[in-house]
């Protein structure tokens, strides 16, 4: 099996030994994205401003990949804290038509890397 390594400037660095994202057999696998400014590192503050840049760093990895928003079949979406559910889900509501969403899992976890409080992974078609 082939498998390519995607790889961006304008989404985070991985933070261990992992890709940004790995295509095989026309699926792409990307990995959990963290609310970290591509350029600065730095993480914005509350849990709107914190989706919107996570949501922003899988667009610049789909994009890499000569994919898009659309292309995704499956997130899982992992929050420090449900009771924040109702901002994210309207973000993420945003992003993606409701008749045509992916398939989503969202779960509460007891902490997230860099202390942030969601990271977000997808499965895209491609």
């Amino acid at each position: 099996m082939k498998k390519d390594i995607i790889k961006t400037a304008n989404a985070p660095d991985p933070i261990g030994p992992y890709s940004q994202a790995v295509e095989a057999n026309g699926t792409l696998y990307c990995s959990g994205q963290i609310p970290a400014d591509p350029v600065t590192g730095a993480i914005p503050e509350g849990i709107e401003a914190q989706t919107r840049l996570v949501l922003s760093n899988l667009t610049a990895i789909l994009k890499e990949a000569g994919a898009e928003l659309e292309d995704i079949v499956k997130t899982t979406i992992f929050l420090t804290d449900l009771n924040t559910f109702a901002t994210v889900n309207a973000i993420y509501g945003e992003h993606f038509d409701e008749a045509a969403a992916p398939a989503r899992s969202t779960v509460q976890v007891a902490a997230l890397p860099k202390g942030v409080l969601i990271e977000i992974d997808a499965i895209a078609a491609l």
